[in-house]
């Protein structure tokens, strides 16, 4: 292949004087990028980056600001019921979730190329203020149409704090050195992914599920203090206003909003309002598909000056593998996070209260695996044999969790959760460093945040599909509860609404034991298909190729120096001071 780092005219990754065998990586299809950073896994030319209070400061800032974006995607899992009765939103209640993972999906690329036009502070700023003026909505909305609203304005802000912290970080760290750092971020964002049901049902349950809204407030203010006093990073761009507006690929952006758009409205309806060869679904579903279609042939076609996702990075083998299997890696992670849940309270009766905290042990063990495979990448840099091992774990995992019935005891379930939450764990804080090993680190925020797209548009598939198979499995049998009147509650889609110990316990005793074989036997099916993906997914990493990963940091969006002293930073580096 040829390299992609010099289309731009932008010199390769590595350090000032170093030399690249061109000749030779061509010849093995490897880009100048990757052989530029080859050159740097010589010991002696890595090179120590600033880590001082400042620093440490921002990478608890930045773990602050994930807890906001990650306590929102799970939390209404099991405050849902109680917004449902009190706000009376009925069919629309899927909306609470879908509209957040709409916006949040749709407005993360745009994200990413503000970032390189307008530096990255004052983005951040603007996106943590975003999120935090949605969860005010929310815990204050009257209508389900203005929670819903709310949960759109906090996915935009949810989007954009998970693209801005993994770019932040790699504006910080080494590529070799930025799974250590991200590790302590996402242990952050697992545990508050994994709490979420929990703290979404002791709210809900013992006070109001404004709460679960309100408790962001002052998370949200903690982060825009600590942020706003310490994230001080070098940009600066003298072109008017005008100029760097014209720099954002509008027509790109649009085109790609409207098509994720398209299919994830597609995906809320299918299966439930509207069977899947209805035109209500199959008409957005394709237009959204025809819709990104037309983004990768206008990406490539050279028009826009500063494509939202230059087709440069998908010119390596790695990157594409590294793509497919971060779209199903989110996939596998959100269908456990959103149908466990409804195992512990409608198999194992479980209040939601308690169903939130058996959770616990998913975010306990998935700390573990990313610390360890975070060590591994910094003092190995290898990815490969990490992501083989975590998404082997995975596939077990989802096997075990198919064997769970009304039955099954507390140290059964807990371990099975802690062999999936490691494969996650392991992979989840890897695969950001392999999609940006074989790209020029001026390429590093697109970089982010295609990557950053793929995940969050794995996310609703991760809901959708498991939606999809439970569903036609309660249907297929349905006839295996006696009562007509459960049929009719549980039957086209109902079942996922109305899978709590409460719902379960209203009927006798011997349609109780129906019900609760009724929906292990559909989760049954649905942990076995998802083990089928994470299997694919293992499969996927064998065509992986190692890629060495930079120790060295070269960004002009690094920290400031000297904050405050008007000191200009290196400028044998290139850095210049002004964001």
């Amino acid at each position: 292949m040829a390299s992609d780092a010099l289309v731009d005219g932008r010199k390769p990754a590595g350090g000032p004087g170093e030399t690249v065998d061109k000749s030779s990586s061509a010849a093995e299809g490897v880009p100048a990028a990757t052989a530029a950073a080859a050159d740097v896994e010589k010991p002696e030319e890595e090179e120590e980056f600033e880590r001082g209070f400042r620093f440490w400061t921002i990478i608890i800032g930045l773990g602050i600001t994930t807890l906001l974006a990650s306590l929102e995607h799970t939390v209404v899992t099991t405050a849902g019921p109680y917004i449902l009765q009190d706000l009376e939103l009925r069919e629309n209640f899927i909306w609470i979730s879908n509209a957040f993972f709409i916006c949040s999906t749709a407005f993360t690329p745009l994200f990413g190329q503000l970032c390189n036009i307008f530096g990255r502070r004052w983005v951040f700023l603007a996106i943590v203020s975003i999120f935090t003026l949605g969860s005010g909505i929310c815990g204050g909305a009257t209508t389900g149409g203005m929670l819903i609203a709310g949960r759109a304005v906090q996915g935009v802000g949810s989007g954009g704090i998970v693209l801005t912290v993994n770019i932040l970080v790699s504006d910080l760290c080494p590529l070799r050195k930025r799974g250590q750092y991200m590790a302590v971020i996402l242990a952050i964002f697992g545990i508050g992914m994994a709490i979420g049901p929990f703290v979404g049902g002791a709210v809900a349950e013992h006070s109001t599920w404004r709460w679960v809204f309100y408790v962001n407030l002052p998370i949200g203010g903690v982060s825009l203090v600590t942020m706003f006093l310490f994230l001080h990073v070098s940009y600066h761009d003298d072109r008017p206003l005008g100029e760097k507006l014209r720099r954002i690929d509008l027509v790109g952006n649009l085109i790609l909003i409207a098509g994720t758009v398209a299919i994830l409205y597609s995906l809320t309806y299918a299966g439930t309002i509207y069977a899947w060869d209805s035109w209500h679904t199959l008409v957005p579903l394709l237009l959204g598909f025809l819709g990104l279609g037309l983004f990768a042939a206008f990406e490539a076609s050279g028009i826009a000056p500063e494509p939202v996702m230059p087709v440069r990075l998908f010119a390596n083998r790695t990157s594409i593998v590294v793509l497919i299997n971060t779209f199903l890696n989110s996939v596998v992670y959100f269908w456990c996070l959103y149908f466990l849940p409804v195992y512990f309270q409608s198999v194992a009766l479980y209040s939601p209260e308690r169903a939130g905290y058996s959770l616990l042990p998913q975010a306990v063990a998935g700390i573990p695996g990313a610390m360890i495979a975070a060590i591994s990448l910094s003092r190995w840099g290898k990815f490969k044999p990490i992501h083989l091992s975590g998404f082997a774990l995975t596939t077990l995992g989802l096997c075990l969790l198919s064997l769970q019935d009304a039955d099954t005891s507390i140290p059964e379930w807990a371990v099975f959760q802690i062999v999936i939450a490691l494969g996650i764990g392991m992979v989840i804080d890897t695969l950001l460093p392999a999609f940006q090993a074989p790209v020029s680190e001026a390429d590093q925020a697109a970089a982010t945040s295609t990557w950053g797209f793929i995940r969050a548009f794995g996310a609703i598939w991760g809901v959708a599909i498991p939606a999809v198979v439970f569903n036609n499995r309660i249907d297929e049998i349905l006839d295996s509860v006696s009562d007509p009147r459960a049929r009719g509650l549980l039957g086209g889609g109902g079942a996922f609404q109305q899978a709590s110990a409460t719902f379960v316990e209203q009927f006798p005793p011997n349609v109780q034991t129906e019900i609760r074989s009724l929906y292990a036997n559909a989760l049954h099916r649905v942990f076995w298909i998802g083990a089928i993906f994470a299997g694919v997914a293992t499969a996927l990493v064998l065509i992986e190729r190692e890629v060495p990963l930079r120790k060295q940091l070269e960004t002009e969006y690094g920290l400031k120096k000297d904050v405050g002293k008007g000191a200009q930073p290196d400028a044998e580096k290139g850095i210049n001071s002004g964001d």
